[in-house]
């Protein structure tokens, strides 16, 4: 799949729920309506979906949410997903907050995931519990446990937020090298009404690899994922620093990826409403039609975002859960 600016359109975001079981502030509202489950697609329907995918030209695809884990039956769908690995899908990942690693990442790894991204934005129980409206540290360290005893590649991410964990980013980056992990750091995008004041809280990670460079040697990586974080080698640690920066160093030119909510809806942007809606064609429109929507999604695709860093109102109404993160 390419879009109209030629980009090789290879990575899908998945969302499977928009459901969590935290409340992170820069993320959601505390009082969030969640869609009625009858909405969401069916595991069949996003199995024949992410099978059409793979045929057409995906080779890697992120569970997200929400809270992916909280779906029930989520290691059946990683299961049937995984199984497409003999159709052409390269990975399976997801990115989840952890607390329900503990139950679940044998299953994951059984599955046939390998790697996972655990959000964790400081390592102090106390500003965990005001973030996330939620007294689930305990939980969440524990699931990073477990989803190494399993045998998943774990990286860290982080939102980097100034006055509120600014000052522990150098000490989080060492913890990583400890356990052998890469951490990735986030600038925070103005997505939904929450609870921060966004232009107050925005740290450019600019800063950040200042401030690290005092601790840690830094060299520009070569190692690339899927998604768009510039990696740097940690000397000290021998473990990698990824920088994710959509408002202070866009990296929109190279995007090779489309956002599909729960309910079927395929975002061609996360900084844009331009989409198509799938849950109907999946249930009646076959094959044709899905290439007839997606085929419109890449032809729409918008060159960047318009993210500004200055803005604390919102660039769009819905919230990161709704889209998939």
């Amino acid at each position: 799949m390419r879009d109209a600016h030629g980009r090789r359109i290879d990575y899908v975001r998945l969302s499977v729920t928009d459901r969590c079981n935290l409340r992170c502030s820069y993320c959601m509202a505390e009082e969030m309506d969640f869609l009625p489950r009858r909405e969401l697609l069916t595991f069949e329907e996003i199995e024949t979906l992410a099978r059409h995918l793979v045929r057409r030209g995906v080779t890697r695809i992120r569970l997200t949410g929400g809270e992916p884990l909280v779906r029930k039956g989520i290691i059946d769908l990683a299961e049937r997903l995984g199984r497409l690995g003999d159709c052409g899908l390269d990975e399976l990942t997801l990115t989840t907050n952890g607390t329900r690693l503990p139950e679940l990442a044998t299953g994951l790894y059984a599955a046939g995931v390998r790697r996972i991204n655990v959000s964790l934005d400081t390592l102090d129980r106390e500003r965990f519990a005001k973030l996330t409206r939620r007294d689930a540290f305990d939980q969440a360290m524990a699931g990073i446990d477990a989803a190494q005893e399993a045998g998943l590649a774990v990286r860290i991410n982080a939102l980097a937020m100034r006055g509120v964990n600014d000052h522990e980013i150098t000490d989080l980056l060492a913890w990583c090298g400890t356990r052998g992990f890469d951490l990735a750091l986030i600038e925070g995008m103005p997505l939904g009404e929450v609870a921060i004041d966004r232009r107050a809280e925005h740290l450019p990670l600019s800063e950040v690899r200042e401030q690290l460079e005092q601790r840690f040697t830094l060299v520009p990586s070569l190692h690339r994922t899927a998604g768009p974080a510039r990696y740097f080698d940690v000397a000290e640690t021998g473990t990698r620093l990824g920088l994710i920066t959509p408002l202070s160093d866009n990296f929109c030119a190279a995007c090779n990826r489309i956002r599909i909510t729960a309910t079927g809806t395929v975002y061609g942007c996360l900084g844009h409403d331009q989409k198509v809606e799938l849950r109907d064609i999946l249930r009646t429109g076959g094959a044709a039609a899905l290439d007839e929507a997606l085929d419109l999604l890449l032809a729409g695709k918008p060159l960047r975002h318009d993210f500004d860093a200055g803005q604390n109102a919102p660039a769009l109404a819905r919230h990161m859960s709704v889209t998939g993160g």
